[in-house]
């Protein structure tokens, strides 16, 4: 019997997302989940990450299902990764998009029969799998890496230019994180501004010191409710004596971090994960970059959110850079210019905060 069109049973599209690498990463896939619900209602979603980046995406109403991939532990070897193929087979899938390229990723949505999987660049490993590959064009004009994996979602029909990530907090999770900032000596009224010291040596840094050189100035500056909270640990660097700068990175797991990071006015940091954690959750960030294409915030700067981002002076990077983004301090962003760029900020936002209250008009409206 034949039955109208209208009342065919269409097959489900069944959309894994491929992103197995560090936080900042797999934040910058969120605009790409959005944009897949929204062009595909009655999908299945699902994202295949590295375990620790897993709780970044807890809360998304955009996924179906979070798969992890152990391939440094419990996923990796010969059996490991027959393993993951099963998994795979067993969901089903008919498309995946792998954002990063990995010929391990390649190799397993080959043999798990996913027959749509597109990639990035032509590879030999996506040409022996037969992989579709969209091109990033040698980076010129350089785009952001968030639009970059919008254009795998743009191959299967997607059309959205959103950008802006996404991190979700249940209420009890923001409540919980204002927890952990009351039982370490911080009141309701105070604003807590946050410095992520670390970048896993993935971006240009200031020396740690230079962060315990700013927390000082900021507070010398500031009133008694202006209150430093380290949110990464700081290692090897000396904290200044003093109740108004806390320390509570060795404490935190990811998620607690991420709950931490939601109710801070503002954080101040190098281009790295919490930073894009932050943005995600929209609260304001002062964040120190290097212009160089692959360091870039062209590239890499935070979507979303109300962000001011620090460069070195014109001319740093082809004259007294030491070349290498590992070994680069970005000693000529001075402690002076990082605070008058928090200032600035917090002035903006709370002269935006007073006209959306009624109580005054913002300057230059």
């Amino acid at each position: 019997m034949l039955f109208p069109d209208s009342l065919k049973m269409k097959k489900q599209r069944r959309i894994l997302v491929v992103r197995t690498d560090r936080l900042g990463d797999v934040v910058l896939a969120t605009p790409l989940f959005r944009a897949l619900r929204q062009t595909f209602p009655d999908a299945f979603i699902a994202v295949m990450v590295q375990p620790y980046t897993r709780d970044v995406l807890r809360h998304n109403p955009h996924l179906d299902e979070i798969i992890v991939d152990d391939f440094n532990g419990a996923d990796k070897g010969r059996e490991g990764f027959w393993r993951q193929v099963k998994n795979l087979r067993r969901r089903r899938f008919n498309t995946a998009l792998l954002l990063l390229p990995t010929e391990r990723a390649a190799w397993m949505l080959f043999f798990a029969g996913i027959p749509l999987r597109v990639g990035v660049g032509t590879k030999l490993y996506s040409v022996l799998t037969f992989m579709k590959g969209v091109s990033r064009h040698k980076y010129i004009p350089l785009r952001h890496e968030a639009d970059y994996c919008m254009d795998l979602g743009r191959k299967i029909g997607v059309q959205s230019n959103d950008l802006s990530t996404e991190v979700f907090l249940t209420d009890e999770e923001r409540l919980s994180g204002k927890q952990i900032l009351r039982d370490a000596g911080i009141e309701e009224e105070d604003t807590v501004i946050g410095f992520n010291v670390g970048s896993g040596n993935s971006a240009p840094n200031w020396a740690a010191e230079r962060y315990g050189e700013l927390a000082e100035y900021i507070i010398a500056r500031t009133s008694t409710n202006v209150k430093i909270v380290y949110t990464d640990g700081t290692n090897q660097v000396s904290l200044p004596t003093n109740k108004r700068i806390i320390d509570l990175g060795a404490k935190l797991t990811l998620r607690n971090l991420i709950n931490v990071l939601g109710n801070l006015a503002l954080l101040f940091s190098s281009s790295t994960g919490p930073m894009h954690i932050a943005a995600g959750l929209k609260v304001p960030t002062v964040s120190i970059f290097s212009p160089l294409p692959a360091c870039s915030p062209t590239l890499w700067g935070p979507k979303g959110n109300h962000s001011c981002i620090l460069l070195p002076p014109e001319g740093y990077c082809q004259i007294r850079c030491p070349g290498d983004p590992k070994r680069c301090r970005l000693e000529e962003l001075t402690v002076e210019q990082a605070a008058t760029a928090i200032f600035e900020t917090a002035a903006k936002l709370s002269e935006r905060q007073n006209y959306h209250q009624g109580t005054k008009p913002p300057r230059n409206s």
